[in-house]
């Protein structure tokens, strides 16, 4: 039984990955503890230093290195010397811990699985880019080749219907093929605002969002605070938060009135979503926050909740702005 386990620790040995391993178990074996260990000294000595005015006197000695303190009078210049090795012993620490956190990525993140796991990341944003960017190309070739042949055809029957006498055989049917193309005029214009919304192109996030809570049946108030550019997939992310946090509030919550807030700061878009109905969202009772949970982590951000029972419910989703 045992000799495939040392065939396996032999195989991994021989391996550049192996090998990483291994030097940074030695370096956490052998090297940290002396590094922090020599450090606990600086403190201790550090730590008598500033003590010794208390410690020194009577028959008590002091013994340094390079001195001997008989009295606290002696002592004071140590321990002022002391207090102002403090602020380099902090640094010191941040060095070693930042040293440490070095070491630890040249031995184990160039290793094969940090790479793909890096690789995982970069695929997932250009996969997220490659979405939006088809998703683009399928809207506007609905929205300028598909809408205006359907309005063509549209206004064509319409016409025809006006020749064709109401007594014609060919009445009925061109009425009611007139009409299943206005329907279907109405469920395209429907598809295109789902897969962006007119305004965003055109207006921007702060009317786009406007627009839903003019549309909400509960009063929504915005306040908008964009004074930098928003990215185009940033702006769609942050208009479909919008859009199903305030159809949640409609269907759910029982609120009088809500507010949204739009805030751009160096690094982030926040999003936030306010109401005062009953409160006691749970993402695990359903998936309509676990899916914008998902569409917010797709491009790097967080959806926070806060929604007690009673009430009042905050959705706060924060995401990064790239250039």
């Amino acid at each position: 039984m045992t000799a495939p386990r040392w065939r396996g620790i032999a195989a991994r040995l021989t391996t550049a990955t192996g090998w990483r391993e291994g030097a940074h178990l030695a370096v956490l074996g052998v090297a940290v503890p002396l590094a922090y260990g020599m450090f606990g000294l600086l403190v201790l000595l550090d730590v008598a230093l500033v003590a010794g005015p208390w410690l020194a006197g009577g028959e008590d000695r002091i013994v340094l290195i390079w001195a001997t303190v008989d009295s606290p009078a002696e002592a004071v210049p140590y321990a002022v010397a002391g207090l102002l090795a403090v602020p380099a012993l902090v640094y010191l620490a941040g060095l070693l811990v930042a040293a440490q956190a070095a070491v630890a990525r040249l031995l184990l993140d160039d290793a094969p699985g940090g790479t793909a796991l890096r690789e995982v990341t970069r695929s997932r944003a250009r996969l997220v880019s490659a979405y939006e960017a088809e998703r683009r190309r399928v809207e506007r070739d609905v929205h300028d080749g598909v809408q205006p042949r359907l309005t063509s055809l549209t206004l064509q029957l319409g016409l025809a219907r006006l020749d064709v006498p109401d007594d014609s055989p060919a009445a009925r049917p061109l009425a009611a093929a007139h009409e299943q193309a206005k329907d279907l005029m109405v469920t395209l214009r429907g598809i295109v605002q789902g897969i962006r919304p007119q305004q965003l192109t055109e207006l921007g996030l702060a009317a786009a969002v406007g627009d839903l809570a003019a549309r909400s049946v509960v009063p929504v108030t915005v306040h908008a605070d964009l004074t930098r550019p928003v990215p185009d997939l940033v702006q769609t992310t942050a208009w479909y938060v919008v859009s199903e946090t305030l159809g949640n509030v409609a269907r759910h919550s029982g609120a009088t009135r809500a507010q949204v807030r739009l805030i751009r700061d160096e690094r982030l878009l926040v999003v936030e979503v306010r109401d005062d109905g009953r409160g006691g969202a749970d993402p695990a009772r359903g998936t309509g926050l676990t899916g914008l949970a998902d569409r917010v982590a797709a491009v790097d951000g967080r959806l926070l909740l806060s929604s007690p029972p009673g009430g009042p419910t905050l959705v706060r989703v924060e995401l990064p702005c790239r250039p």
